[in-house]
């Protein structure tokens, strides 16, 4: 009978699947007439064709083919780089003629007024998410809200691919042959284990023919509903419901008993594409433009996995039944209410913990003779800081600011001694006020050990981290030909030294002026994100400028400078991880129209963390879909 079970629920599974539907304007742009031609193309002839020109130009970058507007405009991203890098300095090379000051400035105000030329409201492009299964964890977390019991059979499946820094990107999801093995193993385990629990089973099984006087065919007709309803996300249909129950009636042909019928179908549902796969109907093949709205069901989905990375929840079923939750009140008023759940610790686990890269916590390895204080317990202690952090803000609804400037974080004894901190004992953690040389989430001992040698410090590591998940920013990999840094080459001086003499080649120069100064604001704190005012013989000197001219003294004036003149940069970078997470899809040069929109509403709300997010989910991007374009 278990053979006949799992060979069935594998035919519908498979049957299903084959039979599954497809799945503004910048806000400073001013009116600024300017011409490529004109307030461009000049400069870029007298200061950038020489190396960016060509059919090798440096880095890979050419600009020599770009002749009017309209190329800046469907290079979006690359402009936006071009105006950074004239802006901060970074370009022309320091060994190259420099133009005059006026000169630069008049060309990067021509780039920002060109950029600012697109108009948002010409071109709707809310993007296409590509059908996705469940990751993981979200599969994990809806077994638990959807029967009751905290299995976690997921963990026993082939790790998920990454994209965009993500796992829950649909483009990366693959189905390897072993998965579905595994799909069909769970859903076999998870059924038996939930009809052995009488609350799971009550859970599943809630209508009773004795309790409510129906025949034993109506309990079971509305249990399946109910559960397949649930399971799919979505009121499921009358001819989902004969196929499940021809199921049933082919199982009892075969001699299996109607517990074993039962079985079968509630197995059948847990292999159907439509509970392991987030399914979106695309536009109608007459749309005009391409674009729908999602339903109600769609958008409670998109919302219950961005925020819980589960299931809905019964008020969100019971809104989108109603058919209210497209509205922008209703929709922003359950993010907040998600937000105060505790299920919302999943952003922390499954955002925060791919954006600040906590996840690779647990394969760092301080070299135990030069840091014997590091064990698992302050490796733990780390990350339980930096997740306590991102919870409070999430809690709190503080600024998202703090992940720079926050004075606060928490500690147990373990690490408020790790940190020079009296008055602590105990293994919980509690909320402490921090000296002025710790602040925000870059100056925690989880980041630090991350952005570091087993060995050493690595200002590169430090500075390209901040480049890649805070300014939003990634350096291009170094060019061919460049000797790596001698690590272990203390003879030739300290490390700010050695790694001056490393800058001595122009074509490193370039990105490592910035990466180094970043990294080197930091390095006061060790390996494993102790204080120091000396690396070995030589004393620690923490102090830089930033391109354009910005100094600093410490970490704890490089926070601040961030804050300040990083600000709107910080928030970009942010909204643009968190609308991808959110997403399930890697973002397009269109997505900018949404990105300035939510940046506009996050500064306009003191930078609240729920302004985010109400943001995000307001968004086009969220709440459409698109039909797929022709390349």
């Amino acid at each position: 009978m278990r053979i006949l079970l799992h060979t069935v629920a594998l035919t519908a599974g498979l049957l299903s699947l084959l039979s599954a539907p497809a799945a503004g304007n910048d806000p400073s742009g001013s009116e600024v007439k300017t011409t490529f031609k004109q307030d461009i193309l000049p400069f870029l002839t007298a200061h950038c064709h020489k190396c960016h020109g060509g059919d090798e130009p440096e880095g890979g970058l050419g600009l020599d083919g770009y002749r009017d507007s309209a190329n800046i405009q469907s290079d979006y991203e690359i402009w936006e780089k071009v105006q950074r890098a004239l802006l901060e300095r970074q370009m022309p090379p320091r060994d190259e003629e420099q133009p005059q000051e006026s000169e630069l400035l008049a060309v990067v105000e021509a780039i920002r007024a060109e950029l600012a030329k697109y108009d948002c409201s010409q071109d709707k492009r809310p993007g296409r998410v590509t059908i996705r299964r469940l990751n993981r964890a979200e599969y994990n977390n809806t077994i638990r809200d959807l029967v009751g019991i905290d299995f976690r059979p997921a963990d026993d499946f082939p790790s998920d691919d990454v994209g965009e820094g993500f796992d829950n990107i649909g483009d990366v999801l693959s189905i390897p042959p072993l998965l579905l093995e595994k799909y069909l193993m769970a859903a076999e385990a998870i059924v038996d284990r939930a009809l052995a629990d009488p609350d799971a089973r009550r859970r599943i099984l809630e209508h009773q023919p004795e309790a409510e006087g129906l025949s034993r065919r109506e309990a079971a007709r509305r249990n399946l509903r109910q559960f397949a309803s649930r399971a799919f996300r979505r009121p499921v249909t009358d001819e989902e419901m004969e196929r499940l129950f021809q199921l049933i009636r082919f199982t009892l042909d075969q001699g299996g008993s109607e517990q074993d019928a039962m079985r079968v179908a509630l197995q059948a549902i847990l292999a159907s594409p439509h509970f392991l796969f987030r399914v979106e109907r695309d536009p109608a093949a007459d749309d005009p433009d391409g674009i729908r709205e999602l339903d109600d069901w769609e958008l409670a989905t998109r919302l219950s996995y961005f925020l819980w990375s589960s299931m809905p929840d019964a008020e969100l079923f019971r809104l989108a039944g109603e058919g209210s939750l497209r509205q922008p009140d209703v929709l922003r008023a359950q993010a907040r209410r998600m937000l105060a759940d505790p299920k919302s610790r999943a952003l922390t686990e499954n955002f925060a913990g791919q954006w600040l890269q906590l996840r690779s916590l647990g394969d760092i390895a301080p070299d135990p003779r030069q840091f014997p204080a590091f064990d698992d317990r302050l490796r733990e202690a780390m990350l339980r800081e930096t997740q306590m952090f991102f919870e409070s803000i999430v809690r709190d609804d503080r600024s998202v600011l703090d992940f720079l400037t926050a004075d606060y974080s928490y500690v147990n004894q373990q690490l408020a001694e790790h940190y020079g901190l009296e008055g602590i004992e105990g293994p919980e953690f509690r909320r402490v006020a921090l000296p002025e040389r710790r602040r925000g989430v870059l100056t925690q001992a989880s980041v630090l050990l991350l952005t570091s040698n087993p060995t050493r410090t690595s200002p590169v590591k430090r500075g390209k981290w901040i480049l890649d998940n805070i300014l939003g920013e990634p350096p291009p990999p170094p060019p061919d030909g460049v000797e790596p840094l001698d690590e272990n080459a203390e003879t030739l001086g300290s490390l700010r030294q050695r790694m001056e003499q490393h800058r001595s080649n122009e074509a490193c120069a370039v990105c490592h002026r910035k990466m180094d100064t970043l990294g080197f604001g930091l390095e006061n704190f060790d390996v494993i994100g102790a204080w120091r005012e000396r690396d070995g013989r030589f004393e620690i000197d923490p102090a830089g400028t930033l391109p354009g001219g910005r100094e600093f003294r410490d970490a704890g004036e490089l926070m601040q400078i961030l804050a300040e003149e990083k600000r709107e940069q910080f928030c970009r970078c942010l909204a643009e991880k968190m609308l991808t997470y959110g997403l399930g899809r890697g973002l397009q040069a269109y997505d900018r129209c949404a990105v300035n929109a939510i940046v506009k509403q996050l500064s306009g709300n003191d930078y609240r963390f729920s302004a985010l997010i109400t943001a995000i989910v307001t968004s086009d991007p969220f709440t459409l879909r698109e039909a797929r374009r022709d390349p």
